[in-house]
């Protein structure tokens, strides 16, 4: 897939806790967004941070949260961002999701060979 020039950038925040239909909703999103043919799709976990509840959910040992924040990140071009955002409505729910215009400049796979001997 040639992925370079003008992209888009999703992003999802979510909970740690959050589910769809019993399973981890990081993890269902993922497998929706592969199934959807996205570019890639990769899940962060943060130590802390809270969201419209303000409620802090926090990754201190003191305070050990079960419910950290998680945010997916998807690159694509344009149109299939588009066409995946009423899914991500749809099984996110609670979040915050943002676009952002971003320029890939390097997006390939490589074949296992050696990349540089020498």
């Amino acid at each position: 897939m040639d992925l370079t020039g003008p992209a888009k950038l999703l992003r999802i925040y979510i909970g740690e806790a959050d589910k769809w239909h019993g399973k981890p909703l990081a993890t269902a999103l993922v497998e929706r967004l592969r199934q959807e043919g996205v570019a890639g799709a990769t899940v962060l976990r943060a130590v802390e941070g809270f969201g419209a509840n303000s409620r802090i959910h926090s990754a201190h040992i003191l305070r050990l949260s079960e419910d950290l924040p998680l945010v997916i990140e998807v690159v694509d071009r344009a149109e299939r961002i588009a066409r995946v955002l009423p899914i991500i409505d749809e099984m996110a729910g609670d979040g915050l999701v943002t676009l952002s215009d971003v320029e890939v400049v390097h997006y390939r796979h490589s074949t296992g060979k050696d990349r540089g001997a020498g």
